[in-house]
């Protein structure tokens, strides 16, 4: 008779599947590393309209979903104003309040049930411990992101009233970082760096690096089009600026001095950079994709021209699993062990960012070395199984 399994609850502030998207591949696969490891339970938010995120879910992979149903709001420019000021006003950084007052219905989730352990996705979500720790013998919260560093880093792109909100919610996230993470017994961060942050807030939190990782792709097979790619959710922040960065100060030097290449955009909500894309016929915006692996790797040379963030690039482990080049600021490629020339070209000024995609352009040699580099690094590294290694949970 097989050993009865230890039990976990595992609270996602996003659905893991479909895997479209950093937030929802991390999720995912810590969720696969428990699910063979614990009977596991799933409290999942789900926004207003989206699918139903258990049914993608793999059969056999959660025990128990609870789904709680976030109210309708709005998501155009003028409402995302109006909740920024209003957020300001309390001084509360974004998307802690959007998560928020679901305590009920994680206390009936949890109710009269026993974890070995509970796991909370998203600093947003942090504030839950309160209802999860009674029923959980140890809990684990999983950082995506450090947000006070990611408002930090946005406030240096901004004048204004957005430099002041950023700095404001800098600290406020601040705040309540030193107040909810030494509240766990562990604490996941993607990178080294991620790790000295959180220790510089909570000096005696116990902190794990876990990679960020993606399940190792097939090769993708066909040519590649004269085109370079850049994806990712394009309302998130530090994707948006880069879209702005790249719009304004690289991809008319690039447009002019090759005249065949088109500039992909791939990702969801691409209305947030309509500004930037439209009225030019050679920027493509694809929009979502069922498979990001395949879709860069019908263009030439993925750009990660990210001027803010924190955690590390899933779009860079998405461009090597296509063993397609990329060039990237040095912030887009922080925590990833790359050197400048071997597996990545490295860029923080316009000028050079768009000699290195000139560079590439001219060189398929050069091209094929990135590439393959990339996506060998990948292989050693930054494969599911590869970042499980790093867990003992």
């Amino acid at each position: 008779m097989a050993a009865k399994l230890p039990r976990a609850l595992f609270l996602a502030a996003e659905a893991p599947y479909p895997l479209a998207g950093g937030g929802a591949l991390r999720s995912a696969s810590l969720l696969h590393y428990l699910a063979q490891r614990y009977e596991l339970d799933l409290i999942v938010f789900r926004q207003p309209g989206a699918p139903d995120p258990v049914k993608p879910l793999p059969a056999g992979l959660v025990n128990r979903p609870t789904v709680i149903e976030l109210p309708a709001n709005r998501r155009d420019w003028l409402a995302r104003r109006v909740r920024n000021a209003w957020r300001v006003a309390r001084r509360v950084p974004p998307l802690v309040d959007r998560f928020a007052g679901f305590e009920r219905e994680v206390e009936n989730a949890v109710k009269d049930r026993r974890y070995d352990l509970g796991v909370v996705e998203h600093f947003w979500c942090a504030p839950y411990w309160e209802q999860i720790a009674g029923a959980c013998s140890q809990t684990v919260l999983d950082l995506h992101n450090i947000e006070s560093v990611l408002h930090r880093r946005s406030a240096e792109l901004e004048t204004g009233a957005e430099r002041f909100a950023h700095r404001l919610f800098a600290e406020a996230a601040q705040a309540l970082e030193k107040k909810w993470i030494p509240l766990f017994s562990r604490v996941l961060t993607p990178s080294a760096e991620d790790r000295d942050a959180v220790l510089a807030q909570a000096p005696g939190a116990c902190v794990t690096v876990y990679p960020n990782a993606i399940p190792l792709p097939p090769l993708p097979v066909g040519t590649r089009d004269e085109a370079i790619v850049f994806s990712g959710n394009l309302e998130y922040y530090p994707n948006l600026s880069a879209v702005r960065f790249f719009r304004n100060e690289i991809w008319p030097r690039v447009r002019s001095e090759w005249p065949a290449v088109s500039w992909r955009l791939v990702g969801k909500n691409p209305q947030a950079v309509r500004q930037w894309t439209a009225g030019d016929a050679r920027i493509e915006v694809a929009g979502p994709v069922d498979d990001a692996v395949t879709e860069l790797a019908r263009s030439q040379i993925a750009v990660v021209p990210i001027l803010a963030g924190s955690g590390t690039r899933l779009k860079i482990l998405e461009a090597w699993g296509a063993a397609l080049p990329v060039v990237s600021t040095r912030l887009g490629a922080e925590g990833l062990p790359v050197r400048d020339g071997r597996e990545i070209l490295l860029a923080d000024r316009a000028p050079e960012f768009a000699d290195a995609i000139l560079r590439l352009k001219e060189c398929a040699e050069l091209r094929k070395e990135l590439g393959d580099a990339g996506r060998h690094l990948l292989e050693a590294q930054f494969t599911w199984e590869r970042a499980w290694e790093s867990l003992e949970l």
